[in-house]
């Protein structure tokens, strides 16, 4: 069951290309949310009675596609996300999946976000579960975890998750491949094609321990990926540090070079990461379980 889309924010131009291009291969190349993260998430709302779930940043959909998979009675599934074409792709990877499970997609900001529509029957909508996965460094954390403060659930768990990325990830493999993309965008990370990347100011947990959301549970649930040199490529095509708009004319010499690079270090086979995927679960001092 879906509800019909927020209607849709007039957003920066320069914003909703970063993805509009590549929305179908980031749903194919980017690594999914661990089984053991999402039965993380599932237990936190398990035994309420129509358990409800806001995904912030939500992309094409990861977190609420695990989610439903760990948690079949999940009841509703509100989706914020700047860029249409991830919205896009997110209503058609869930639908799918969802059941007797409601759908709403909202194009905003998750600092500006505000609750699309209130259940049927119910004067407003608390989530009882807020997440935040890999995209939580995108946005105004102070203001985000304000406002799910003000729209959660008295029980609600609010959790941010992530991994780090290809760029972050320490290996011989990354460090030639992080070498390469230098020498052709300089040495900078980028963050798109209007700036470099923000390293965050302060850690994640920081923000949680001033705000609402002080009680918190740091999970760590360690991953292991084998990459493909192409998978790698598809990979690369969606991030803000090596995306093909960053390039220009340059992608395709940069592809065919990362390409021969990638399958020189792979040797005939893959190339590994060991990953750690964190979980902070936070909830609010006094808050009823």
């Amino acid at each position: 069951m879906t509800y019909p889309d927020d209607p849709s924010p007039s957003l920066p131009a320069g914003q909703e290309a970063l993805f509009a291009a590549v929305a179908a291969e980031y749903d194919r190349y980017r690594p999914g949310v661990p089984a053991e993260a999402a039965q993380l998430l599932a237990d936190t709302v398990r035994g309420l009675p129509d358990p409800t779930l806001l995904d912030l940043g939500t992309g094409t959909g990861q977190v609420p596609r695990a989610l439903l998979k760990a948690l079949p009675t999940l009841a509703y599934i509100e989706g914020v996300d700047w860029s249409r074409p991830m919205l896009d792709q997110a209503r058609a990877a869930l639908t799918p999946l969802l059941g007797d499970c409601t759908l709403s997609l909202v194009q905003t900001s998750a600092d500006v976000y505000a609750p699309l529509a209130p259940l049927p029957g119910e004067d407003r909508w608390t989530p009882d579960l807020i997440t935040c996965c890999r995209a939580y460094h995108w946005m105004s954390g102070p203001d985000v975890l304000a406002m799910a403060h003000r729209i959660a659930a008295p029980q609600a768990t609010l959790a941010i998750m992530g991994d780090g990325s290809l760029w972050t990830y320490e290996a011989d493999w990354t460090w030639a491949l992080r070498d390469l993309i230098q020498r052709y965008l300089g040495p900078r990370r980028r963050a798109g094609v209007l700036r470099d990347y923000p390293e965050p100011v302060r850690p994640f947990q920081e923000d949680l321990a001033d705000s609402a959301w002080s009680e918190v549970t740091e999970h760590r649930v360690p991953v292991t990926r084998s990459w493909t040199p192409e998978v790698v490529l598809g990979y690369l095509r969606t991030t803000s540090f090596a995306g093909a708009e960053l390039f220009g004319e340059r992608h395709a010499a940069f592809e065919d070079e990362a390409r021969a690079l990638l399958n020189e270090l792979a040797a005939g086979g893959s190339l590994l990461e060991e990953a750690v995927f964190t979980v902070l679960l936070a909830r609010r001092p006094g808050g009823s379980r």
